[in-house]
């Protein structure tokens, strides 16, 4: 049994469904967090199969770029959500949404 890139494919399609079931379903901020990381990777895993479906290295330079981003995007949010988390002693975002003022 050979491993193609429609195994891939559904393999991303389901990360990112259960990505976007655990944002829409869950209401703490720390695993909203990871489900858009989870998403992201999602994403990651659709750029390189098909870039090696199509032996390109496109899907490769993208899942880079992708992944600088996210970097840039865990270090500030997760910094924001500890900070959040140290004030409030919740990670909720009902509560967070609160602070508007």
């Amino acid at each position: 049994m050979t491993v193609t890139v429609d195994w891939y494919l559904i393999l991303a399609a389901v990360l990112f469904v259960i990505g976007a079931a655990g944002l829409l379903v869950r209401r703490n901020a720390i695993v909203m967090f990871m489900s858009i990381e989870l998403m992201l990777n999602a994403v990651n895993l659709t750029f390189v199969s098909v870039g090696r479906e199509l032996r390109d290295l496109t899907g490769q330079f993208a899942v880079f770029f992708v992944l600088v981003v996210a970097a840039a995007e865990v270090v500030v949010g997760l910094a924001i959500i500890v900070s959040i988390f140290r004030t409030r002693a919740t990670a909720s975002v009902d509560e967070l949404s609160e602070m508007k003022g």
